[in-house]
């Protein structure tokens, strides 16, 4: 916000509205004035003001009710009440009502640069932050995730089902599938998209010290608490807390976990008064939980508190038709970011994209796209921009395919869709690597039901 904001003056005594009228439009600000409260009443209607600046005591209608009335018309108005010295209940009674600050007559001028000065950097930090918060909430739609295999279409029908409800969800996936990334288009695509999303990694804190994170704790209640933590669960009551690697956690932490699912309740460490929460868990893990029961290392009864709603990610190498998206996402954001306009990815790029094992999953393809934005002479990455590891795995990956169970037909079609995987569905392209006219592709296409 700058100086251009505007005032509007409601004072029923000329010679201080003209006064102060005369003094901010001094300072830069737009300013109108009302003579009494019906006036002003009319403006707002018509205009929206930044800030209206009212007397308390007007023939007819008052500024209380004035600001009564500016509160149902605009929630965006700053409203500052003026009163004559000694007239606190009048202030009391301003403040209730919704007014954000009162100033007592006689006043300083200085008095009013510093509170309208105070206004517009408040404006200023809310615009920022509502940006801010349009800016996340557009991230993480999950429209925004990309992919067009079954696997990624089955999980954004989910992310759209389980949204606006309230039951835990467990993400499970190997590493750099984006268990965050589904867990945040849940929080920002429901209900509590304006509450906090708290998101904690068990496995990169200390056990001895999680308990604090997550549930707080008071003064001295151990060596080195020297005042009170608020933990990550009261942090985010009324929006969504995300326990990343949930099946870390030691076997002390579950049954604490557990309690707090049960009761909706929190105790922080070396407290002795429970507090309510109301927050929705999702959490995430790489590991088979199943498997941890068998050998004892995680509660059954925690496992079916946290497994209410289950989606699994499946990893990049399973989703073959994902890969030239995601690698045109990823080319778009960096070239951005690094003000390199224009860049394209090569065939032979892309081909070895679809050959390689991606044991890092969609993070090793967005970090392999990034660095080489970086490193590319040209406006085209090619196979020299790719790390020297890329190359080798790709071709070792490739010469592993077992085609001896295949038959003619199956190994023809596996063909033709890593062509086309690799030149992004553009079939005239496909034709040309595949040495066949379009007539003769489409009708390969169709026979492969591809």
């Amino acid at each position: 916000m700058n100086k251009s904001a505007s005032i509007l003056v409601v004072e029923d005594e000329e010679k201080m509205r003209e006064l102060l009228q005369k003094i901010l439009l001094t300072e830069g600000y737009l300013v109108q004035t009302a003579s009494n409260g019906s006036a002003a009443l009319s403006m707002i209607e018509e205009h929206s003001f930044d800030i209206v600046l009212t007397d308390v005591k007007m023939p007819g209608l008052g500024g209380i009710e004035l600001l009564k009335a500016v509160r149902g018309i605009s929630k965006e108005t700053y409203v500052i009440i003026m009163t004559a010295f000694g007239t606190i209940d009048s202030a009391v009674e301003a403040m209730k009502q919704g007014a954000y600050d009162y100033i007592s007559k006689p006043f300083k001028m200085d008095e009013i640069r510093i509170l309208m000065n105070k206004i517009l950097d408040e404006k200023a930090l809310r615009h920022e932050v509502n940006s801010l918060r349009r800016e996340v909430n557009r991230r993480y739609q999950y429209s925004n995730i990309i992919g067009k295999s079954k696997g990624m279409q089955e999980i954004f029908e989910l992310i759209e089902r389980v949204s606006d409800g309230k039951s835990t969800v467990l993400i499970q996936g190997r590493s750099g599938t984006g268990k965050e990334l589904v867990a945040k288009a849940i929080h920002y695509n429901g209900p509590r998209k304006d509450k906090p999303f708290m998101a904690v990694n068990c496995s990169a804190i200390p056990e001895t010290l999680l308990e604090s994170e997550l549930f707080g704790h008071v003064k001295g209640a151990f060596t080195g608490a020297v005042t009170t933590k608020t933990g990550l669960f009261e942090e985010a009551d009324g929006g969504t807390l995300f326990l990343d690697e949930i099946g870390d956690l030691s076997l002390s932490m579950q049954v604490k976990l557990l309690r707090v699912l049960q009761e909706r309740e929190i105790k922080p460490v070396g407290g002795t008064e429970s507090k309510k929460i109301d927050i929705r868990l999702i959490t995430a893990t790489h590991q088979d939980l199943a498997e941890k029961i068998r050998q004892g290392t995680f509660r059954e009864d925690l496992y079916y508190r946290l497994n209410v709603i289950n989606i699994i990610i499946p990893p990049l190498k399973d989703r073959p038709e994902d890969i030239p998206l995601l690698a045109r996402h990823f080319l778009n954001l960096y070239a951005k970011e690094n003000n390199r306009s224009g860049m394209t990815v090569s065939r032979e790029v892309l081909e070895a994209f679809i050959n390689y094992p991606w044991t890092g999953n969609v993070r090793e393809l967005e970090n392999i796209i990034e660095r080489a934005v970086i490193l590319c002479k040209g406006n085209e990455i090619t196979l020299e921009d790719l790390p020297p590891h890329f190359l080798k795995e790709s071709r070792e990956s490739l010469e592993k395919t077992d085609l001896s169970s295949l038959s003619l037909d199956e190994v023809e079609k596996e063909h033709i869709q890593r062509v086309l995987e690799s030149v992004g569905g553009h079939k005239m392209k496909a034709a040309e690597i595949l040495k066949i006219d379009r007539r003769t592709l489409y009708r390969k296409l169709q026979s492969y039901n591809l």
